[in-house]
């Protein structure tokens, strides 16, 4: 796997993302539009790179589709927010409201592991634990 073609410039994992396993499995993608109350074109994600930044998804919560964080990456010409002496800055600020949607804090965390790991070494050991513990978790498991 190309794993620094499925890992956005700002952590994402893609290769563990719900619309990206729908853009590859057709049974998948109704299922998740399903539950989403979407159309089933509207959850399937080639991976951020593969678009350009030019998200989808973002389109289906009101946003323009446009990541801000990818252009940023690109006009710094960084593979990763954490290659910048800017890291981490406000595009990455955690937000309360809507984390489910917009992980920040876990971009932060595997941008630091990317760093301390590797990328390779990190989307073959910790990325899916970590996707998994924070969109399955309970809180009363962390306790």
């Amino acid at each position: 796997m190309d794993y620094k073609n499925l890992t956005a410039p700002c952590g994402r994992d893609c290769f563990n993302c719900y619309f990206y396993l729908a853009s590859k499995d057709v049974k998948y993608k109704s299922a998740l539009a399903a539950k989403l109350g979407l159309e089933p074109d509207k959850v399937a994600c080639p991976g951020c790179r593969n678009i350009k930044g030019d998200c989808q998804v973002l389109r289906n919560y009101g946003f323009s589709g446009n990541c801000k964080i990818y252009r940023c990456v690109t006009e710094k010409k960084v593979e990763f927010c954490s290659d910048c002496t800017d890291f981490p800055c406000d595009l990455l600020h955690p937000l309360a409201h809507g984390a489910e949607r917009f992980p920040h804090n876990l971009k932060v965390y595997n941008l630091c592991m990317i760093r301390k790991m590797g990328l390779e070494n990190w989307a073959i050991h910790q990325a899916k634990p970590s996707f998994d513990r924070y969109y399955n978790d309970k809180l009363d498991t962390c306790l």
